[in-house]
């Protein structure tokens, strides 16, 4: 029964025996293992990066190729199993003891998902992905604007979000309704019984930090590139090498560290609100000195366009008659859905750390509609205000390098200097929220589910993300994170797999809720009554 498996939380990572409780015990095997393997993957790559990068491509492309049917049948299942959970009659069983109010405010529990989520990925992508589509329509389309924003919405708003929202509700259900470890593992124990404390929930663990360490460094060295780039835009230097991408990531490093040990209300929350300003105002700014009535006009053509076409786009497969289709997959839609599946560990576990008190439906309402409206906005304002120049004869396009573009379109904007810095400055913080994050996730899942883990820990994953970033760019320069990004992918595939298992054991672990069941034994007594009313209506002469 699950009954007794479930426990309450500890966070020595072990039953209260009555005394004082101890500090976070670390689990040796998920902590060895995943360094030996980060380690191991790290000599590979520096003394042979040719043979790296040749197996880790071919494995990428076998991926792909022989999978990507099951990534975009999985990531359109995510959007159907969450929406119907919060619709559903599971959708007012609260992430939480009956009566808990929610740890955080609204505003700053949307902050800081927000930031956690995807903060980076908006900055270098707001400008890019739109003018992509705009300029090279995907396969099989009649291009347009349209088929642009609605191509870029697919990407970033319902799908995303609903992975990462299954990954949330199992773990914050499991945690903080069941009491149990704050374990990837313990999601799976309505599945697996007590096997999910044992080699295999071990198992489970050790992909999760793995996936989260490489999916973090990937974005350290996405940040840093947009940094340089900076750096060149505003002439502060005519080239941002490699030991400039370097001392970057290096500062950021110590900047995310500093941040994860001062816990979660404090420097997360702290910078989260921060961004959210700050992102406001470079969207203002964007809005209104930009093509501003363009801008206003796509919100209504991204939305119908979006609505119209995501059955299609849901269905786009290798199978399409236009044999260019497998290749733009591979580049662009199966690439998001695996990327977004490696981050769902690390985004998981956070949105359950923060979303305590909460809701199912209010969750996925917050989790999956929200920040798609934020994103609907982000690229209609960014993603317009570059068509727009593109459009006038501009070619932002032909800059060359993504990062650069965002550049490039503010560039042709009043106080162009001031809002590069300003870009530099989110893209910064942006990185700092969600690998402070990243780093606290990392350190509970290697000490035994502790909603606090060690300092000690905490650093030590900190700095080894940085080290796999940096020791990437040292001896790889820019290329490297091609590779980097690769494994990402690679490291996460599994996961696909992982979260199906994950899906129905939440859905068997909400079977069981004790509001589930009350409610059943009280319709059950109710039936009887309702029955003998009936026959004695039927009884009743006419008249």
């Amino acid at each position: 029964m699950l009954a007794n498996t479930d426990r309450p939380e500890q966070d020595s990572g072990q039953p209260d025996d009555g005394a004082r409780p101890a500090g976070p015990r670390t689990d040796y095997v998920v902590f060895g293992v995943t360094t030996a393997i980060v380690a191991a993957i790290l000599i590979w790559g520096v003394v042979a990066p040719d043979g790296f990068d040749s197996v880790t491509g071919s494995v990428l492309d076998s991926l792909v190729t022989n999978m990507g049917w099951l990534f975009i049948l999985a990531a359109s299942g995510f959007v159907l199993f969450a929406l119907w959970l919060a619709v559903s009659k599971f959708g007012r069983i609260p992430l939480g003891k009956d009566g808990e109010k929610p740890e955080f405010s609204t505003v700053s529990w949307i902050a800081m998902m927000f930031s956690a989520g995807m903060g980076i990925g908006l900055m270098f992508f707001g400008v890019a992905e739109p003018l992509a589509h705009f300029v090279t329509p995907p396969p099989g389309t009649n291009g347009g604007v349209g088929t642009a924003m609605a191509t870029t919405m697919f990407h970033w708003s319902l799908h995303p979000w609903s992975t990462y929202a299954v990954v949330g509700l199992a773990l914050a259900y499991g945690t903080y309704r069941r009491g149990r470890k704050q374990l990837f593992s313990s999601a799976f124990i309505a599945l697996l019984g007590r096997r999910a404390e044992g080699p295999i929930g071990r198992v489970i663990d050790i992909l999760a930090i793995f996936a989260t360490m490489f999916g973090t460094a990937a974005s350290l060295g996405l940040g840093a590139l947009q940094i340089g780039s900076g750096f060149e835009v505003t002439g502060w230097l005519q080239e941002a090498g490699t030991l400039l991408l370097v001392v970057i990531v290096a500062v950021l490093t110590l900047a995310f560290v500093a941040s994860a040990v001062s816990g979660v209300s404090k420097g997360i929350q702290w910078l989260s609100n921060i961004n959210m300003v700050l992102a406001l105002v470079l969207a203002v700014f964007v809005f209104v000195l930009g093509p501003t009535v363009l801008i206003l006009n796509l919100v209504p053509t991204t939305l119908g366009a979006y609505a119209g076409q995501i059955a299609e786009m849901s269905a786009r497969s290798a199978a399409s008659s236009n044999p260019d289709t497998a290749e733009w997959l591979s580049s662009w839609t199966i690439f998001y859905w695996a990327w977004w599946i490696s981050w769902t560990p690390f985004v998981g576990m956070f949105l359950a750390r923060i979303s305590r008190g909460r809701t199912i439906r209010e969750f996925v309402v917050g989790v999956i509609l929200v920040p798609s409206l934020v994103s609907l906005v982000w690229f209609t304002v960014f993603g317009g205000a570059a068509i727009g120049q593109q459009r006038d004869g501009i070619d932002l396009a032909g800059r060359g390098s993504s990062e650069s573009q965002l550049f490039g379109m503010l560039d042709n904007l009043p106080l162009a200097g001031l809002s590069t810095v300003l870009v530099m400055i989110l893209v910064a913080i942006f990185f700092v929220s969600g690998a402070d994050a990243a780093s606290i996730v990392m350190g509970t899942l290697s000490q035994r589910g502790t909603s606090h883990p060690s300092r000690a820990v905490v650093v030590f994953w900190g700095l080894l993300t940085g080290g796999v970033a940096v020791l990437l760019l040292w001896t790889g320069g820019k290329d490297a994170l091609n590779g980097l990004q690769t494994m990402t992918i690679i490291a996460a595939a599994p996961f696909v797999l992982v979260m199906i298992g994950l899906c129905v054991s939440l859905y068997r672990d909400l079977c069981h809720d004790p509001m589930i069941l009350a409610r059943e034994r009280k319709r059950r007594l109710a039936l009887p009554t309702q029955k003998r009313s009936t026959r004695r209506t039927r009884s009743t002469p006419a008249g």
